[in-house]
């Protein structure tokens, strides 16, 4: 038999054996998300993010921890909330492009993941896209070449006389793609019209600025300025009755006529991969950056019938996506 006191030994031990083994269990990986936007509004993008790393075979809550942080276009909070991330002691940190200065700036040793609309390269994101170096890599939807094909596009809508006017953000777009359209526009004969704004205050005065200048058509630029206000920029062409070509889906979703570019939703999807990448041994050094893989035509027959056009047979048949 065994002793009673055996006995509470023996099963205070057994007891304690759960306990033990869940203090043994390591931690989850924490992964930072950094946006410089608002949270509202992207909710497609981190939907994305999950599916990528759900691909990959992480789940948050079973094997990783997610913590998001958003700063709501505040070039300060981005600083703070990356040194927030660094106390939390993540793993690495996913970024989009406005928010990589501030964490860059912050670690030299953590892997960091950025999705950019810019080239890496131009913008010092990377050393190289095949080799990248040091402790950043990612994904990006740069297009530039695609802006000659959107100017392509818009002009098979309008009448070969028409002005084109360019809604653009100057701290997103580079001088390079301003050069191409330009030079794709003086091959077509057509005229373009160079609107900047960099706030929601420019962009009422540069809608001011296209009415002015009597341009039948628009071709909007890239930015996370535009983007997180795309449902005004969207309602303010509609008043102009113009067509309008955007970069990304998320406008034509709202109501624009059409879009062509690089899939941002798809670049957040294949960030995900690279976490999962990251956290199985890879080093971002060694990391080649992704560039576009997937691009989409986009077109809204709703708004296309609310202005009065006939979208010529030729751009319906690429069309990627039609929405009634």
């Amino acid at each position: 038999m065994i002793a009673r006191r055996e006995f509470i030994t023996l099963l205070g031990g057994a007891a304690a054996w759960p306990l033990a083994a869940r203090a043994q269990q390591p931690a989850l990986p924490v992964v930072g998300f950094l946006r410089s936007s608002p949270e509202a509004g992207f909710g497609h993008l981190v939907a994305a993010f999950r599916q990528g790393l759900g691909e990959a075979g992480y789940v948050e809550g079973r094997n990783l921890s997610i913590e998001f942080r958003w700063a709501d276009d505040n070039r300060e909070r981005v600083s703070a909330l990356a040194q927030d991330l660094l106390r939390r002691q993540v793993t690495l940190i996913v970024a989009n492009y406005n928010a990589m200065p501030a964490v860059m700036a912050a670690t030299k040793t953590i892997p960091i993941v950025f999705v950019s609309g810019d080239d890496p390269m131009t913008r010092g994101l990377v050393v190289s896209l095949a080799r990248p170096g040091g402790n950043v890599t990612g994904v990006s939807f740069f297009d530039i070449p695609l802006a000659g094909k959107r100017l392509g596009l818009l002009q098979e809508l309008v009448p070969p006389s028409s002005r084109i006017a360019l809604l653009t953000d100057p701290s997103s777009v580079s001088e390079t793609e301003l050069r191409v359209l330009e030079a794709s526009a003086q091959a077509s004969g057509r005229l373009i019209v160079v609107v900047r704004a960099t706030n929601e205050e420019e962009i009422d005065r540069a809608f001011a600025t296209i009415t002015r200048s009597g341009a039948g058509a628009l071709l909007v630029g890239g930015g996370p300025v535009f983007l997180r206000h795309r449902r005004q920029l969207v309602a303010r062409v509609g008043r102009l009755a113009i067509p309008a070509i955007y970069v990304l889906r998320e406008f034509v979703e709202v109501g624009g006529l059409m879009s062509y570019g690089a899939s941002q939703t798809d670049a957040y999807r294949r960030a995900g991969g690279f976490v999962s990448r990251l956290l199985k041994g890879e080093k971002p050094a060694d990391m080649p950056v992704e560039l576009p893989t997937r691009f989409e035509l986009v077109l809204n027959l709703g708004t296309a019938k609310a202005l009065g056009l006939s979208i010529p047979p030729g751009v319906l048949a690429i069309a990627d996506e039609v929405i009634e």
